[in-house]
């Protein structure tokens, strides 16, 4: 019982932010990062594969709108060339533009 339970803890990942803001998302969905892939794939020896956490160095307010993203590209990943995606760009306030920029190139999504 006790390895179907890890297996169930490690099907999540714990993100935080600068100002204390937890995200939980699929490890699946954040494996769509290569930075966090990197840190938390098994075979590294990096903290963030053993705890399932990783400290973003961005504001709540970005490392949301990373998790959403990162969402909306495990979504429609695997989508048909005739399926209507809708346009990310509509989700992204102004005012987080640039910063939000930044933090997408640095993990890398």
């Amino acid at each position: 019982m006790q390895a179907e339970e890890q297996d169930k803890m490690n099907e999540w990942v714990r993100l935080t932010s600068t100002d204390g803001y937890d995200f939980l998302v699929k490890r699946k969905v954040a494996m769509g990062s290569g930075t966090l892939r990197n840190s938390l794939s098994a075979e590294s020896s990096f903290s963030e594969a053993l705890s399932n956490t990783c400290h973003i160095n961005e504001r709540a307010v970005i490392v949301e709108k990373l998790c959403e993203y990162l969402s909306y590209k495990s979504l429609y990943d695997g989508a048909k060339k005739n399926e209507e995606i809708p346009d990310f760009q509509d989700r992204v306030q102004p005012e987080i533009s640039l910063e939000l920029l930044v933090a997408a190139d640095y993990y890398d999504v």
